[in-house]
């Protein structure tokens, strides 16, 4: 992926960019339901 002329490549190749977008889908799932419980 290419940003203006930086070249920015993911840790891990594909597979690493797939579990870091999967890790962070799941922590604000998990923080949004954490939030809710919290303000009941």
């Amino acid at each position: 992926m290419r940003i203006g002329n930086v070249e920015v490549r993911p840790l891990g190749g594909g597979w690493g960019c797939l579990a870091m977008i999967l890790i962070s889908l799941l922590l604000s799932v998990v923080c949004t339901v954490g939030v809710n419980l919290i303000g009941r």
